[in-house]
């Protein structure tokens, strides 16, 4: 005989709930217990399903690949590596290919590119590059997907690769690989998160950013439209559920915006740490962080999850950093079941209600942009980035206040921790004088200043 699990308990209510926490709070006030994110969001003690309303999820993957990342100058002995990560547990590559004169067909050759995922994404942009990786994929069963941004590098870099033209009749090479490659256009937003930008913000930007691209292949691509799916760049923080509900939000914000296009509302989501809350200070605290992150990626549906060494922000790229890295994924894979169930979060009340009200917050800055001119133009006119630097700007006086702690760095100091002799790259933000036709998004880490000033006194 069957029984329901829990039919012999009543069920409570939320005012009861509410009731039952104020009887324990012996006259404090509730409201105490509530307190307002840097996005306008009120948390509450407790969710209830009289919280949560019936709402179409977007199509999530069943499974997370295990991705490192390589930055590619040049072709020497780069095989070597690739193979050694894949021999190691990595399960997809994200290869940034730097120069134009790198032969990608070479390192692709290496390759088995029927059961590997693989994500190109070029730090230039070359019509030739495009020609050559349509010929080599002609009739070849592979998992290649690529990564253009012409967008992206503007909010970036504050310049077009070339100007505005000529990087769109460039951009025209590889959207036509959409015959034979699953996905061609990335959204760089890990720019918004580093630079400052709160969750609504960085949806927001998200949508209006590959709005463009929809619009422009809607109206000059018909063919290739129809099999459109971009690839999102994601760099979670450390506000654990909220960066599980910003995945789950993307996703179900994208296939709106899609559908008005009758264009396909699936896409892509490579997450990976953000660079915003790293520190130099009591460095190995950056494991923890970079663990929870990668957690929110796989928790929130992404498709590729990719983790930075602790190291990263003031060491050279090195093995000891990379194995530490690859590990943390393969022990949350392989230890800690993070595999074994799909769409882990549904049914969080918690999660699902964060997820509605971003959605809604976000939805309504986007609907702002496009009355603005577009995201485009809001980025030429400013508006964008003085934005992001209005929170980044806030969410710094936290840090300086308190408000927001960095373990090692502005609460728990190891007075001992000396760095200044073990440092191997510049940490800091770089500033570099040189002409450009917008002002860049500006990407700094949060401890930055403080460290700086510990440094001076070594």
């Amino acid at each position: 005989m069957s029984k329901k699990l829990f039919e012999d308990f009543q069920e409570v209510s939320a005012k009861e709930w509410k009731q039952k926490i104020q009887v324990d709070l012996k006259g404090a006030d509730y409201k105490s217990l509530i307190f307002r994110s840097n996005e306008g969001i009120d948390v509450k003690p407790f969710y209830h399903q009289e919280d949560v309303t019936e709402k179409k999820i977007s199509a999530t993957p069943t499974d997370w690949k295990i991705t490192e990342r390589f930055v590619i100058h040049d072709e020497e002995n780069i095989h070597i590596k690739l193979k050694e990560s894949i021999d190691k547990g990595a399960e997809s590559l994200w290869l940034q290919i730097a120069s134009v004169e790198v032969d990608i067909i070479k390192i692709l050759k290496e390759l088995d590119l029927t059961e590997l995922p693989i994500f190109l994404e070029f730090q230039f942009l070359n019509k030739n590059t495009a020609e050559e990786l349509k010929a080599f994929l002609q009739d070849k069963k592979h998992q290649i997907s690529v990564g253009i941004d012409i967008i992206g590098n503007l909010a970036e870099s504050g310049n077009w690769f070339k100007n505005l033209n000529t990087d769109h009749e460039k951009l025209a090479s590889f959207i036509e690989l959409q015959n034979s490659i699953e996905s061609v256009i990335s959204i760089n937003t890990e720019v918004y998160q580093n630079g400052g930008a709160n969750c609504t913000q960085q949806l927001a930007y998200a949508m209006a950013h590959v709005n463009e691209y929809l619009n422009h292949i809607s109206t000059n691509f018909s063919t290739e439209a129809k099999k459109f799916k971009p690839t999102f760049k994601v760099a979670l923080g450390s506000n654990y559920f909220f960066e599980i509900a910003k995945l789950k939000t993307l996703r179900n914000l994208y296939a709106t915006i899609a559908s008005a296009y009758e264009m396909p509302e699936e896409i892509n989501i490579l997450a990976f740490p953000t660079k915003r809350n790293k520190t130099l200070y009591d460095y190995n605290v950056n494991m923890l962080r970079t663990t929870t992150e990668c957690m929110s990626g796989i928790l929130g549906g992404a498709d590729l999850v990719c983790n930075f060494a602790y190291d990263e922000i003031y060491h050279h790229d090195n093995e000891f950093g990379r194995r530490i890295a690859r590990n943390q994924l393969l022990v949350l894979k392989n230890e800690s079941y993070f595999n074994k169930v799909a769409n882990i979060s549904d049914g969080s009340y918690y999660i699902e209600t964060i997820t509605e009200q971003l959605s809604e917050k976000a939805l309504a800055v986007f609907k702002t942009i496009e009355k603005g001119g577009g995201f485009l133009t809001e980025l030429k006119e400013g508006t964008i980035q003085r934005k992001i630097k209005e929170s980044a700007d806030k969410e710094k006086t936290q840090f300086e206040n308190g408000e927001i702690t960095l373990v090692g760095t502005n609460k728990y100091v190891n007075e001992e921790d000396k760095m200044k002799q073990d440092i191997e790259v510049d940490p800091f933000l770089k500033h570099e004088k040189r002409k450009t036709l917008i002002g860049p998004i500006i990407q700094k880490r949060l401890a930055e200043k403080s460290e700086q000033e510990r440094l001076a006194t070594e």
